[in-house]
């Protein structure tokens, strides 16, 4: 009786901790796909600001061609 009482708790501690670890690994999974949409997303807004450096930077070269045009 007590045996098989004992055999019971064994096994529900058993069964639980796999659940715990089954629930774990869902968590990471998913913790794991919304860093990876965050690293895109700063990709992204990487590429578009340094586009934007560039055409700032095409602007004034630009802008300093057009003053040293003026001078002469």
């Amino acid at each position: 009786m007590t045996e098989d009482l004992l055999l019971r708790l064994v096994l529900a501690v058993i069964i639980g901790t796999l659940a715990a670890i089954v629930y774990s690994l869902r968590v990471l999974v998913l913790v794991e796909r919304r860093i990876a949409r965050m690293d895109l997303n700063i990709e992204r807004m990487t590429q578009k600001i340094a586009t934007e450096e560039i055409k700032i930077e095409n602007e004034e070269k630009k802008i300093e061609r057009d003053l040293k045009k003026r001078k002469k």
